[in-house]
């Protein structure tokens, strides 16, 4: 849901022939996706902790309060989720207030306008990602 907002509030951006990669309209850009992203996961986190106080009901019933549990063990593992997104979201602001945004953590070249669209937070160009992965895979076998 929040993808789809991003993307009718900010469509994708399209380089003119010759335009500089990482330019002030670029990093301008990105730099609305990733607040408006932000912005919109912070109030998912104050929504939820304001629903889980007032649906705090104690059930007699074991299968009933069993299911609450549950519910709610699911909603704070993904209110985690987005809270480790959303300090990716700040290093990536920061990453643009330090002129590194755009580049390859690990080699240094663009990472690829069409890959930030997809991806605001990536830190690797999509051949070191994939890199990346097989590494992990083969050492999780």
């Amino acid at each position: 849901m929040a993808d789809e907002l991003l993307h009718k509030q900010f469509p994708p951006y399209v380089a003119k022939k010759g335009e500089e990669y990482m330019n002030a309209k670029q990093l301008k850009h990105f730099r609305g996706i990733l607040e408006a992203l932000k912005g919109e996961l912070v109030g998912d986190i104050e929504r939820t902790v304001q629903t889980m106080q007032d649906e705090a009901t104690v059930f007699a019933d074991p299968n009933d309060r069993a299911s609450q549990e549950s519910d709610i063990a699911l909603e704070l593992r993904n209110r985690d989720r987005e809270r480790k997104l959303i300090k990716k979201i700040e290093e990536s602001i920061a990453r643009i207030d330090a002129g590194e945004y755009g580049y390859c953590d690990s080699c240094g070249v663009e990472i690829g306008l069409k890959r930030l669209e997809a991806r605001p937070t990536a830190t690797l160009c999509i051949d070191c990602k994939e890199l990346e992965e097989r590494r992990e895979k083969q050492i999780a076998k």
